[in-house]
C-alpha cells in the first residue's frame, strides 16, 4: 500500500488591495503545488466598501476566500483603530479554528496583519512573515512589523540588510532569507498595458507630465498628515497645465479618510486630475510604467518604481530609515521643499542618473525563492531561542 502524501495547508492573509497585489505571484506558486494547500483569509479593507470592496478582485482572479472576516470599525481615529485590532483578534481566532493549517503567511507591518498573527501565534500555528527588518520611521506600522518578526518561526527579507536586522533581533540566521521583493516578480512577470489601452480602461489622456501621487497618513506624525498633504496639493496647484494627475487613495489608517475627502475635492476642481480607491496591480505598475515620478509616502515608490527607471519623490519621514536607490528624491513636507524636487527630477543631470538606476530589492524571483524554502519542514516549529549576537567581536552601528 503506497502511503498517502502529506499536503500542507499553507494560509495566506490579506488585508488590503497593496498587499495582495504584492502576494499574487506567491499565491499562484502555492496554488499550483501539489504538495500545498492554498487557504486565503481576506480581510480589513477588502471587505469595506469605502476601500472598495477588493476581494471581488481576488475572486475575479480565480482565487476561492476561505474566510472573509470583517474587523474594520467606520472610525480611523486611535480608539477606532484600538478596537478594530481586538475584534480582529477574536473573529481571526474562530477561523484559524475551522481552518486548522500548518502554516500562515504574513506580508508587512499594517495593525490587521499584527492581529492575525497574534490569534495564530496564541494557537500555536507557525507564521512565515515577508519583510521584517525593514523600518518605516514615521509610522506605527514600525512597531506592528518587529513584533510580527518575534512571532514568527520564518523569515523572508527583501535585502540582506534587512536580513541582518532580524537576525539581530534575535531570530536564528538558518530561519532569515533574502529573497528579495515580491513587487518585482510582478513587473518580470505580468503583461503590462499600452498607454493606448490605459487610456481606454482609465479614461485618461497622458500628457508631457505625469505623476502618480500615492500618499498615506504619516502616523507618527499626529495630526500633520493633513497639514503635509494639503502641501502637497498646492504644490501640485502651482505646476503647468499641461500635467495629467493620477491620485491613489490613502489607506484605512488615521486621517486616512480626510486625506481621501481632499482628493475628491481637488479631483472635482482639476480636470488634468483623477483618482481611484484601487486600480489593482496590473493597472497600478502598468500606470507606473508611463509615469515622470511616483510623488507621496508609499513604498511602491521606493522598491517597484525603480525598476521602471523612474523617479520617485518621497515626502516627510514616513518611509525614512528603507534602503533607497538613486531615483529616489527625499524631501520635507513643505511647499518649497516639494517644488524643488519636482524641479530637480526634471533636469537632465537627473535624467540622465535614471538610466543607470539599479533597483536593490532583487531580481524578481523572491517567489520561486520562498516555495522552495516552505518545502522544508523543519522550519514549522513555533519553538525558538532568542540568537544572541556577538557584540564583542563586532563593530556596534548605530543607524
Amino acid at each position: 500500500m503506497k502511503n498517502k502524501k502529506i499536503i500542507k495547508k499553507i494560509c495566506i492573509f490579506t488585508g488590503s488591495r497593496a498587499e495582495y497585489g504584492l502576494l499574487k505571484p506567491l499565491m499562484d506558486e502555492i496554488k499550483d503545488n501539489e504538495s500545498f494547500q492554498l487557504q486565503i483569509v481576506a480581510s480589513g479593507m477588502h471587505l469595506s466598501p469605502e476601500f472598495g470592496l477588493t476581494f471581488h478582485e481576488i475572486e475575479k482572479d480565480g482565487y476561492t476566500i476561505d474566510e472573509k472576516i470583517e474587523m474594520l470599525l467606520s472610525s480611523d481615529s486611535a480608539t477606532g483603530i484600538c478596537k478594530s485590532v481586538g475584534v480582529g483578534i477574536i473573529s481571526y481566532a474562530d477561523a484559524l479554528q475551522r481552518l486548522k493549517p500548518d502554516i500562515v503567511i504574513v506580508l508587512g507591518d499594517r495593525y490587521e496583519a499584527f492581529a492575525f498573527s497574534v490569534a495564530c501565534y496564541i494557537n500555536r500555528i507557525s507564521i512565515a512573515h515577508l519583510y521584517g527588518g525593514e523600518t518605516t520611521e514615521g509610522a506605527f506600522d514600525e512597531g506592528f512589523r518587529h513584533s510580527i518578526t518575534k512571532m514568527a518561526s520564518i523569515h523572508f527579507t527583501s535585502t540582506e540588510q534587512y536580513r541582518k536586522r532580524v537576525i539581530q533581533l534575535g531570530e536564528h540566521p538558518d530561519t532569515v532569507f533574502n529573497v528579495g521583493a515580491l513587487g518585482i516578480d510582478n513587473i518580470k512577470k505580468m503583461a503590462l498595458l499600452s498607454k493606448e489601452e490605459l487610456e481606454k480602461i482609465l479614461k485618461i489622456k497622458f500628457k508631457s507630465k505625469n505623476y502618480l501621487v500615492t500618499f498615506h497618513p504619516e502616523t507618527l506624525a499626529k495630526e500633520k498628515s493633513i497639514l503635509y498633504f494639503k502641501n502637497l496639493l498646492e504644490t501640485l496647484e502651482k505646476q503647468d497645465r499641461d500635467v495629467l494627475i493620477i491620485f491613489t487613495k490613502a489607506n484605512a489608517d488615521t486621517e486616512g479618510r480626510a486625506i481621501n475627502n481632499l482628493i475628491d475635492d481637488y479631483v472635482s476642481r482639476h480636470d488634468n486630475a483623477v483618482s481611484f480607491t484601487s486600480m489593482g496591480q496590473l493597472l497600478y505598475l502598468s500606470t507606473m510604467k508611463y509615469m515622470d515620478a511616483v510623488i507621496g509616502n508609499s513604498s511602491s515608490g521606493i522598491i517597484e518604481a525603480p525598476s521602471f527607471k523612474i523617479a520617485t519623490i518621497n515626502i516627510g519621514n514616513r518611509q525614512k530609515g528603507r534602503i533607497k536607490p538613486e531615483s529616489v528624491i527625499d524631501c520635507d513636507p513643505t511647499v518649497e521643499a516639494m517644488s524643488k524636487a519636482i524641479n530637480l527630477l526634471h533636469t537632465e543631470e537627473f535624467q540622465k542618473k535614471l538610466k543607470n538606476v539599479e533597483n536593490p530589492y532583487g531580481n524578481g524571483e523572491a517567489s520561486k525563492q520562498i516555495m522552495q524554502i516552505l518545502k522544508r519542514a523543519d522550519l514549522y516549529n513555533i519553538k525558538k531561542s532568542f540568537y544572541d549576537i556577538d557584540i564583542v567581536s563586532q563593530k556596534i552601528q548605530y543607524l
